[in-house]
């Protein structure tokens, strides 16, 4: 198949196109430095010439509510236009179980992604998976004051990148295939003790304190909202065998 990978250059995008590419596919990776605006539309046209499936793995740094809505709803709206003028046959776009009580912040944005798509006519599939493994990395960069990382508590079920991609991508290609699929990991784990976990394979920071997020959506991430589902896909590796892989024992 021609398969088009929107967010080419980002975390999940390149592990789908290293997924489909092992498969044979014709991969049109769309990125702003090749030239393609998802947001405007600029050059998206020409990028989805001969394109059969479109996977969207486009994500924002914006984190203010109005703007990322903003941002995710325009997105889908625009490839959707697009992908109908150029006879695409399907989409699959990845996002965040759970999210469906948030109101603020990049969860709502994912909410409007979600939205925006299916308001168009190329059929949408949708994969929400758990926060990655990588995510933890993530929370040790935004949360480090001097030598301690403020990390908040709640719990999760980590998932591999890898994984992700590789059930987008399967998702992206079934002939047949639900409209929502979650995707996590084999094991709830507490997301600062987790964090924990990664400082000291790191050895850095030499401290992580798990706090009370002041976030007033915190209670909800708290309760345990963002954990997948009875009918989820459960797939490793587990955090610690990722952690091995990433970052061996010394």
């Amino acid at each position: 198949m021609r398969i088009a990978v929107l967010g080419a250059s980002g975390r999940i995008g390149r592990e789908v196109i290293d997924v489909l590419k092992n498969q044979g596919h014709d991969i049109v990776a769309i990125t702003r430095a090749a030239g393609v605006d998802v947001y405007t539309g600029a050059g998206l046209a020409g990028a989805l010439a001969g394109v059969e499936v479109v996977v969207d793995a486009v994500n924002t740094t914006t984190r203010e509510t109005s703007a990322v809505k903003d941002y995710f709803g325009t997105v889908a709206r625009t490839v959707q236009r697009e992908a109908a003028a150029a006879g695409v046959r399907r989409i699959a776009v990845v996002s965040i179980i759970g999210i469906d009580p948030f109101t603020t912040g990049h969860y709502a944005g994912k909410l409007a992604h979600e939205a925006g798509y299916r308001e168009g006519p190329v059929p949408v599939r949708v994969l929400r998976a758990a926060q990655f493994h990588e995510f933890t990395e993530m929370m040790l960069e935004w949360t480090t004051r001097d030598d301690t990382a403020y990390v908040p508590t709640f719990p999760t079920q980590l998932v591999a990148a890898r994984t992700t991609a590789e059930e987008l991508a399967a998702l992206a290609l079934a002939d047949s295939a639900p409209d929502m699929v979650e995707i996590a990991g084999p094991e709830q784990l507490d997301l600062a003790a987790a964090v924990t976990k990664l400082a000291a394979r790191r050895v850095d920071p030499a401290h992580v304190e798990s706090v009370v997020d002041t976030d007033p959506e915190y209670p909800l991430r708290a309760a345990g909202t963002l954990l997948p589902g009875p009918d989820a896909i459960l797939a490793g590796p587990t955090f610690d065998e990722w952690l091995d892989r990433k970052y061996p024992a010394r």
